[in-house]
C-alpha cells in the first residue's frame, strides 16, 4: 500500500517555505536523492491516519501530544516527546491526539542496524533538538556541508535511543483481536475474564491458553499493562492521577501507581507533559485563589451532652 494519501488529515500549509518541508506527505518527496527526509506536520485533533507504509524507515517523534501507532502484531503508544521507530514496509495506522511530529523519513540503505519491528524510544535533549533542526533543512541539501553533517549526527543519535516498554502484542485471531480493542478503547482492570469467555463461548481455562499461544503473555498481564498505556495520554495532558486510577475500576491511586512503576519502570509523573503543567507562579495563584485557601468565617459551636 502507498503512503499516506489522505491530505484533509493535514492541517494544509505551503510545502515549503524557507526551505522547510511542513505538512506534505511523504510521497511527495520520497524520491529525493538523500538518505533522510524531514517532514514537520501537524494534525487536527482526533486525526486516524488509516494503515498505511512507506518505502523508508520512519523515525516518527511528537512534539505535543500522543499517538498510538497499530500494526499487524501489536500496538504503540507514544507519550509526547517520545518516538517511534517504523521499519520500513511495515503496514501501520497513527491514531493522533492533539499531534504535532516531527518525522525523519531514512533511506533503508542508510540504517542496516534499524529495528525489524516498531519500538517507542527515549529521545535526548541533544536528538530533539536535532530533529526540530532538520525540519528546518533545504530538502536538497548539499552533500558535504553543514545539514549532511547535521543529519549524519542525527543518524547516530536515533542508533543510540534507549528502547522503552510501551507496546503491546495484539493477537490474530479476530474474534479474540475485537475483543482486545474494545478493552483498549475502555480499559477497566476489574472486568472479569468470564466476560470474555462468554464472548468467545469458550472455558476461561482455554481463553488463557488461547490467549498466551497469541499473544506470548497471560491475559491479565496483558490487561494490566493496556491500563498502563491508555493513562499516558492522560497524564500527559495533567489529568490526576486519583481520576485516572477511578476510571480504569483501581480501588484508588496507590494502587494504580504501584502497578504503573512495576510495569514501566518509572512512577506516572514521569510522563507528565511539562508544556501542559501550570508554572510554579500559575499554581500558586490558583493555589491562593482556591476555596480552601480562603478565610472561612467560623461560628462557635454549642455542644450538647
Amino acid at each position: 500500500m502507498a503512503g499516506i494519501r489522505r491530505r484533509d488529515a493535514f492541517l494544509r500549509v505551503p510545502a515549503t517555505t524557507l526551505g522547510r518541508v511542513r505538512d506534505v506527505p511523504i510521497d511527495e518527496v520520497d524520491a529525493l536523492d538523500r538518505d533522510v527526509v524531514a517532514i514537520g506536520t501537524t494534525y487536527a485533533p482526533g486525526t486516524h491516519l488509516p494503515a498505511h507504509r512507506h518505502r523508508r524507515a520512519q523515525f516518527l517523534y511528537g512534539v505535543t501530544g500522543s499517538m498510538r501507532v497499530e500494526t499487524a502484531d501489536g500496538s504503540w503508544t507514544v507519550p509526547p516527546h517520545r518516538a517511534v521507530l517504523v521499519p520500513p514496509g511495515t503496514e501501520h495506522a497513527v491514531l493522533m491526539d492533539g499531534v504535532s511530529t516531527r518525522s525523519l523519513y531514512l533511506d533503508p540503505r542508510a540504517v542496516p542496524w534499524f529495528p525489524h519491528r516498531c519500538r517507542v524510544v527515549e529521545v535526548s535533549p541533544l536528538l530533539r533538538e536535532l530533529v526540530c533542526e532538520a525540519v528546518d533543512v533545504e530538502p536538497r541539501y548539499a552533500p558535504h556541508g553543514r545539514d549532511a553533517a547535521l543529519l549524519a549526527l542525527v543518524l547516530h543519535e536515533i542508533r543510540r535511543c534507549a528502547p522503552l516498554p510501551l507496546d503491546l502484542p495484539l493477537p490474530a485471531d479476530p474474534a479474540l483481536r475485537a475483543l482486545c480493542r474494545d478493552f483498549l478503547a475502555r480499559p477497566r482492570i476489574d472486568v472479569r475474564p468470564e466476560a470474555w469467555a462468554a464472548g468467545l463461548h469458550v472455558s476461561v481455562r482455554t481463553l488463557h491458553r488461547r490467549f498466551t499461544a497469541e499473544t506470548g503473555t497471560g491475559l491479565a498481564t496483558w490487561r494490566r499493562r493496556a491500563c498502563a498505556l491508555h493513562a499516558l495520554p492522560e497524564l500527559a495532558a495533567g489529568r490526576p492521577v486519583a481520576e485516572i486510577a477511578a476510571d480504569l475500576g483501581y480501588a484508588g491511586p496507590g494502587a494504580f501507581t504501584t502497578m504503573f512503576t512495576q510495569l514501566l519502570g518509572a512512577p506516572p509523573s514521569a510522563f507528565r507533559d511539562p508544556a501542559r503543567q501550570p508554572s510554579p507562579a500559575a499554581a500558586s495563584a490558583s493555589r491562593a485563589d482556591s476555596p480552601s485557601s480562603r478565610p472561612v468565617a467560623t461560628r462557635a459551636r454549642t455542644w450538647s451532652a
